[in-house]
């Protein structure tokens, strides 16, 4: 999933990748954002990349 969020996707785009209602989907993403202690989408698409599960430029 953070790998998703970090890539831009949408809790659509990630529920139709995971097969998931869009909902889901966003209870997912909520529940990382409260397990990590970031408020938003942004500051955890930067968790991502500090914690090296993403790199830039990496498809």
């Amino acid at each position: 999933m953070l790998r998703l969020v970090a890539r831009g996707l949408n809790n659509t785009e990630i529920a139709e990748t995971r097969g998931l209602s869009p909902l889901t989907a966003k209870t997912y993403v909520s529940r990382i954002m409260g397990k990590l202690g970031v408020r938003d989408r942004a500051q955890l698409v930067i968790v991502a990349y500090e914690s090296g599960m993403v790199t830039p430029g990496a498809g």
